[in-house]
């Protein structure tokens, strides 16, 4: 069968309405003429390296945000356990105070246990002959010292006096001089001196008054206990 088109031009229009074409070179060849202009390819390049910028610095703080906040649990957890230990610590160091100033105030206590033996050891054995004691007395404060005040060594000196009888008046600048030779005695100095009697007989009463020293730990000889067991 003979076909004959009497319509110059519908064929092409018929296969040109199958579909559209679409001429890709004319497109590309509009996108190379566009961007052949350098401020879009600056504006372009600067968008994409703000982008990267962003992204390399949400990036980076992400990652330091995570490691302070790593550092800063694990800063927790030291200072509460370093709490902990200078909590104990601080409670022993009061436990060791106070065992201290009890300690001093034991040893200030016994160490003046045998204050007065020494005393009277020394005036009785200062005396001249021809000399005899009426009486030893102390004379500074008897009121109880705080054991504060013990610890810290502010305590009183001890002072005392003694009234002696003589029949030779020479006695009495002896015994001063070998009163103050004592290592356990200082600051002699005379008082009330006159002529009484005692027992009948006339004699010469005189009033000295001293002060206990603290002797050097070379003037006091130490002898070991010893008991026997049966």
């Amino acid at each position: 069968m003979i076909e004959i088109n009497l319509l110059p031009g519908a064929r092409k229009k018929t296969r040109a309405s199958k579909g559209a074409s679409i001429d890709f070179g004319a497109l590309l060849g509009g996108l190379t003429s566009r961007f052949k202009d350098p401020w879009l390819l600056v504006a372009v390049a600067g968008m994409a390296l703000g982008l990267a910028a962003t992204g390399a610095m949400f990036f980076l703080q992400q990652r330091e945000q995570a490691t302070l906040a790593e550092q800063q649990r694990v800063a927790v957890q030291d200072s509460t356990r370093y709490a902990a230990v200078l909590s104990q610590r601080r409670a022993a160091e009061l436990a060791r105070d106070s065992i201290l100033r009890q300690m001093a105030v034991i040893s200030a206590i016994d160490g003046d246990r045998f204050v007065w033996p020494h005393i009277m050891d020394e005036v009785s054995r200062a005396l001249p002959t021809y000399t005899w004691l009426r009486s030893l007395v102390q004379t500074s404060s008897t009121a109880a010292v705080p054991p504060e005040a013990v610890a810290a060594g502010a305590v009183p000196r001890l002072t005392f006096r003694l009234i002696a009888y003589t029949v030779d008046i020479q006695a009495v600048t002896i015994y001063m001089k070998q009163l103050e030779a004592s290592p356990f005695i200082e600051n002699v100095t005379l008082g009330v001196s006159e002529t009484a009697v005692a027992d009948g007989k006339e004699v010469h009463q005189f009033q000295l008054d001293m002060m206990y020293q603290k002797p050097d730990s070379t003037a006091i000889r130490t002898v070991p206990l010893s008991i026997a067991v049966r």
